[in-house]
């Protein structure tokens, strides 16, 4: 669950806020089924920008959850700005789910 951003403090209360997020097909949140690409932080404009992917483009709960991630950041950070960007590519792998989203999932 590598996140890149500009602001590792922000970033890590950002990613602890998309804990909350779950996928309801799988049962898990976004940042461990590592949905979670990038996230900026731009103070000067007060706007967040977060990169995200979803596990299949034709996801059916695909606006459900990034409406969550939305809605997630903003409580957090409600004087900013939030932006939430879908991309595919690259495409999201089993690879990139953490070490306790595997647990969750094998139990």
């Amino acid at each position: 669950m590598n996140v890149v951003t500009n602001n590792n403090i922000k970033s890590t209360i950002a990613m602890a806020a998309l804990h909350n997020v779950i996928d309801p097909e799988i049962g898990l949140n976004v940042a461990d089924l590592g949905l979670i690409y990038q996230i900026d932080f731009d103070e000067s404009a007060r706007k967040i920008s977060t990169t995200m992917t979803l596990t299949t483009q034709f996801c059916p709960m695909g606006e459900s959850i990034v409406d969550g991630v939305t809605q997630a950041m903003q409580q957090t950070f409600p004087e900013d700005t939030i932006q939430v960007d879908l991309t595919f590519d690259p495409p999201w792998s089993y690879d990139l789910i953490s070490e306790e989203g595997r647990k969750f999932l094998t139990r």
